[in-house]
């Protein structure tokens, strides 16, 4: 026994205890928001009563439709166009060859090592601006959050794909233009379907990383019912009063907030693993 726990067991302690440590935090939100008493003080790791009263709370209380409604919207939206500019940068970056392609190349990878919450004066200022003109790109306007997540939309997906359609034989394009095919049509008709594992890949993180981000939709989005389901349910725990007070409806949207993600994941999962890998492979 000693020796089986020498050689083996004590790697299967060491996994429980992780999977123990990894479950600790999922445990305790779900706990907390079925506790009757929906308040931080009182939330236990395994409450002695369960309700669901935290959700019927939180949309009775807040206007957590409209925030769900918001995210699904900009998440939705923003992933599906920025994956579509990222993967025409990406096509021209890998097919083609032009002057300043390479500057273009490492200027986007150096883009990003730049946070865009550096630049929210300049871009508060441009789309107070941009409002007079056009008002349904203001501020609290779910499109004028989907354009600005549209501006950092290259970078690192462009990246990503250019490294997979890297791998894609330019053979078949070059047989397509001798058939007569325009770029267009190897473009749509030949590039894409071959690479639809990482379009689903990148979608998936950049739906993901829409979702969750908070900086700039706390800034641009400050109206009740055009908040995004971030914003809002920091609203719920802002104050150190509120905090204790909500923390059970705050809790429950954080589950609820996790179905579209979950989702999206399960629908994309088949295209996960090698949307991963195959874009780090040449061959």
């Amino acid at each position: 026994m000693t020796g089986w726990f020498a050689r083996i067991g004590w790697r299967h302690l060491v996994g429980v205890l992780a999977v123990l440590f990894s479950l600790f935090p999922i445990v305790f939100v779900v706990a907390a928001a079925l506790n009757p008493l929906g308040t931080l003080s009182s939330t236990d790791a395994v409450p002695t009563a369960f309700t669901i009263d935290n959700f019927a709370n939180l949309f009775a209380r807040t206007a957590f439709g409209h925030w769900y409604a918001n995210s699904i919207l900009i998440a939705g939206v923003a992933s599906v166009v920025a994956v579509f500019l990222s993967m025409l940068a990406a096509f021209a970056f890998s097919r083609m060859r032009f002057a300043g392609r390479r500057v273009g190349l490492l200027s986007l990878l150096l883009i990003q090592m730049f946070p865009q919450f550096l630049a929210v004066v300049a871009i508060y200022l441009m789309f107070a601006r941009i409002g007079d003109y056009w008002p349904g790109l203001s501020f609290s306007s779910p499109w004028g959050l989907i354009l600005l997540y549209l501006g950092g939309a290259l970078g690192v997906n462009t990246w990503m794909m250019k490294g997979f359609l890297d791998t894609v034989p330019r053979e078949l394009d070059e047989s397509a233009s001798v058939d007569g095919a325009s770029h267009v049509q190897v473009f749509f008709q030949i590039v894409l379907p071959l690479v639809r594992p990482i379009l689903a890949i990148t979608a998936l993180l950049v739906f993901i990383g829409t979702v969750n981000e908070f900086l700039l939709a706390n800034v641009f989005l400050y109206e009740p019912n055009s908040k995004t389901l971030a914003v809002g349910l920091y609203g719920l725990i802002a104050e150190g009063v509120s905090r204790d007070q909500n923390f059970g409806m705050f809790c429950a949207g954080s589950l609820l907030t996790a179905v579209p993600t979950v989702v999206v994941f399960r629908f994309l999962q088949r295209f996960i693993v090698s949307g991963l890998t195959a874009g780090a492979v040449k061959g």
